[in-house]
């Protein structure tokens, strides 16, 4: 196995971080707002994208958005 890091790892690395960090941070701070298991929006944020975004969107804003409609 090739542990070895080389310049293309470390700057998919670099550019692939901030983003993860960013993703976790909205997931984080937007579903505590919305009462959603905050930490585990948060830390599937950091492990993984696009995934934990668009199950975010599915399982929380949009049963949000119906319920806050319905009068």
């Amino acid at each position: 196995m090739n542990l070895e890091m080389n310049q293309e790892k470390l700057l998919v690395l670099l550019l692939i971080s901030p983003l993860l960090f960013a993703q976790s941070i909205f997931l984080f701070l937007d579903a505590k707002k919305k009462g959603s298991n905050a930490w585990f929006w948060g830390i599937w944020g950091l492990i993984q994208t696009p995934m934990p975004l668009l199950f975010y969107y599915l399982f929380v804003v949009r049963p949000f958005h119906k319920k806050r409609r319905t009068p």
